[in-house]
């Protein structure tokens, strides 16, 4: 039985219950290998499908889901979404949407990237454990050696009319070394993520996290006081994803966000931009329509400085009388809607790292921080977190620095920045960033 027959049938049953009904099925594949001292200690290949039932009863939005996408299930799902549109208490209005006006397709699957034997991703993952261990003798260890593979796909269809699918893949490769001198040990990460493998250089990511590792020995901490900091790419995209739900528009209507009210205001240095772009090919959450069936689009949250608009799903924009921005997302198919980013970007500048960095006489350059879920406030904006890096003098790297806390207010921060470089990269967590340079902060250390 097709997507859409089930549908129908699903339709025709709920008919009775619902003014409007929407099915979405959504099919999950993943792949995760594991090595260690050459052999592969994990090896789990899963491969996932589920359906989320959502229908209208008297305004009210009930929710049901199953794991068994076949007819059988069609009663339950019925009965358990209008069970609980019953025992819903808010006044917050929800649509099944009809369908935007026109939609931006694109191909988020890499058919190279599913047709290329597992065996070719094993040998890179031996290759990559190996080729780290080989680079230098202080190398004494491998923690981590990982590689990830994820495919997805969406099917929408409601009694509005609207009938949307999509794919998508992208895979991940995880890195972490120990350097040993002496008595003393310091770890290294690299990572690299892509839908293309092509892109999975085993040389260069080990190098990456070989040079990590061996940097940072002879570490320790720095005199407390404020500094000026950059904050390589991947931190800094960090450390924006654990606040990115201040731009959510269901987390101002709920108090959650000290954004409220500030559209069209100033919110961050003039030199600062940030953008939701579903549409960057191999992008981490590249997608044209989200899961409620809105077209996504290109959107300058922050542009030069002053915040344009929230990010909303249908619920929260109904409720401040606007349209959704397409981001009406959900964790998985046994999630409700709520909101979310697509491909979250601070937008490059001009400048190269070293070009940043010659511009400090005395300050701190932050490689890694630890603590971003107990650390820090989203709705206050205070931070304070253990992290490492290297002490800057007149322009250049000096030496490795740990055992350090940086303590701050990221909307102070977002305001203090003024140096923004070229060198872009995605975090692990979906959200995209060059190095950033910011005026002065905390530095708790000796």
């Amino acid at each position: 039985m097709t997507h859409k027959e089930l549908s129908h049938i699903i339709f025709k049953r709920g008919k009775d219950k619902f003014e409007d009904m929407e099915v979405y099925i959504e099919r999950s594949k993943n792949i995760e290998i594991g090595v260690y001292k050459g052999e592969i200690d994990k090896y789990n290949i899963s491969d996932t499908v589920g359906l989320s039932f959502r229908g209208i009863c008297d305004g009210k939005m009930g929710y049901s889901y199953t794991e068994k996408v076949d007819e059988s299930s069609v009663d339950m799902l019925i009965g358990e979404a209008y069970e609980n549109s019953i025992y819903i208490d808010t006044d917050d209005r929800e649509i099944i949407f009809e369908g935007s006006e026109e939609y931006r397709e694109m191909n988020s699957f890499n058919e190279g990237l599913a047709s290329t034997p597992i065996e070719d991703k094993i040998n890179f993952i031996k290759d990559l454990e190996q080729e780290a261990l080989a680079l230098d003798p202080r190398i004494v260890a491998v923690n981590y050696c990982m590689y990830n593979e994820i495919e997805k796909e969406r099917y929408i269809n409601n009694t509005k009319g609207l009938t949307l699918k999509d794919s998508s893949n992208l895979a991940y490769a995880y890195l972490m070394v120990v350097a040993k001198e002496g008595e003393e040990t310091k770890t290294g990460f690299s990572y690299l993520i892509s839908n293309s493998f092509t892109d999975f250089d085993y040389k260069n990511l080990a190098q990456e996290a070989v040079d990590e590792a061996l940097s940072l020995l002879g570490a320790r901490p720095i005199k407390s006081k404020e500094y000026p900091v950059v904050f390589r790419n991947d931190v800094f995209a960090d450390l924006l994803g654990a606040f990115r739900s201040i731009f959510y528009g269901e987390s101002v209507q709920k108090g959650l966000s000290l954004l409220k009210d500030k559209i069209k205001e100033r919110v961050a240095s003039k030199d600062f931009s940030l953008v939701d772009d579903p549409f960057i090919e191999g992008g981490f959450n590249s997608r044209f329509f989200d899961d409620e069936g809105t077209a996504t689009s290109y959107k300058k949250i922050i542009d030069k400085g002053v915040l344009n608009t929230y990010l909303y799903n249908w619920k929260a924009a109904l409720k401040d009388g606007v349209v959704s921005t397409g981001n009406g997302f959900r964790d998985s198919y046994k999630s409700s809607i709520t909101t979310a980013s697509t491909n979250l970007c601070v937008v490059k500048g001009n400048s190269s790292l070293n070009d940043i960095l010659e511009t400090i006489d005395k300050g701190v350059m932050i490689i890694a921080v630890e603590g971003l879920h107990s650390g820090l406030n989203p709705v206050s904006g205070d931070f304070s977190l253990s992290a490492r890096g290297y002490e800057i003098e007149k322009g250049r790297i000096k030496r490795p620095v740990n055992q350090i806390t940086i303590a701050g207010n990221f909307f102070e921060l977002l305001m203090d920045i003024e140096g923004i470089g070229d060198d872009f990269k995605f975090s692990s967590n979906g959200v995209g960033s060059p190095s950033i340079k910011v005026k002065k902060l905390a530095i708790s250390g000796e």
